[in-house]
């Protein structure tokens, strides 16, 4: 079976490390793409790939770089007859295990890449994994099967050790700034028909700011109040804005107060759709009228349909 040949770029997500780093480990340490077909542009074999996942494992342990790249030729390799076997552990040298991986379920090779990208703090590889699943697939998707298995495996090693806060700050940070950025490239036009609000004090805002991304993606105008409104405040803003829909999220029990729905629903001018979106709602505490979407799809979905009933009934 011939390998598959691969583009720096589609090796880079693979690892989850950025493609300056496949240059400096090419250009220092010889790990570079070995199938040449003239005029194109190399590209990494299989068994390229391999060693390279011997070297971001090792540098990710805390061996030196050159050591590293050391072990990495030496292995035999790792590919014979082109079967993707990667070379066995007992030939590569005991490192530190670098605080553990993050769990990512059934999540794919471009989720995996960002753990290890995420457990490195290699921001310039988590913002560019980000980046190109954002462009290629769209916001729902990437979210989906990317950021969302990824942030939630870091949530429950932290459950489970108390650490990995600096792994969750810098996520965070690369995240929110790669949502921003998908927003900011899909201005949509129109009056914002959705308001997007987390409950009283609720911080966690990166599913909000998904959503946020994914409808103006779908070309539907929203204003986004962030974390922490107090129902007050929120009633406040929907007198003075009339939206379509409230998109109230909620990520934990303790702020899920379903009173804050009951007053939206009460309020003087009542959206036409409220959203209980978020895990932190009960469905059995929701009042009569609330909707909770199950997914980010189905939030974009409502949000779209309410706005597209709304301009519909003012146009008639």
């Amino acid at each position: 079976m011939v390998d598959e040949a691969l583009s720096a770029g589609a090796v880079a997500r693979r690892l989850g490390v950025a493609v300056t780093t496949l240059r400096t480990w090419h250009q220092r340490y010889g790990l570079g793409p070995s199938e040449h077909i003239p005029g194109h542009h190399r590209r990494y074999t299989q068994s390229d790939l391999a060693r390279l996942e011997i070297m971001r494992r090792l540098t990710a342990e805390g061996v030196s770089p050159a050591e590293a790249a050391r072990w990495a030729r030496q292995a035999p390799d790792p590919t014979p007859n082109g079967t993707g076997t990667v070379a066995p552990a007992r030939i590569l040298p005991t490192g530190r295990d670098g605080g553990g991986s993050i769990p990512v379920g059934r999540a794919g090779p471009a989720a995996r890449g960002l753990a290890r990208a995420a457990m490195r703090l290699d921001a310039a590889a988590i913002s560019e994994t980000i980046a190109h699943t954002l462009a290629a697939s769209g916001v729902v998707a990437t979210w989906e099967g990317l950021l969302r298995p990824v942030l939630a495996g870091i949530g429950e090693r932290h459950a489970a050790t108390a650490g990995l806060i600096e792994v969750e700050h810098l996520m965070s940070r690369c995240v929110s700034e790669a949502l921003a950025a998908a927003s900011r490239a899909n201005v949509p036009t129109g009056p914002a028909r959705i308001l997007l609000s987390c409950a009283d004090e609720e911080q966690h805002t990166l599913p909000l700011e998904a959503l946020a991304a994914a409808l103006a993606e779908a070309g539907v105008s929203y204003r986004m109040l962030g974390a922490r409104v107090p129902v007050a405040a929120l009633v406040e803003a929907v007198n003075r804005t009339g939206p379509a829909a409230v998109v109230l999220w909620s990520h934990t029990r303790a702020t899920a107060d379903p009173t804050q729905l009951s007053a939206l629903l009460a309020a003087p001018r009542r959206p036409l759709l409220v959203l209980a979106a978020g895990p932190g709602w009960r469905a059995d505490t929701l009042p009569a009228g609330v909707v909770r979407p199950v997914d980010l799809a189905e939030a974009v979905s409502l949000s779209a349909a309410v706005r597209d009933s709304l301009d519909q009934s003012r146009r008639d």
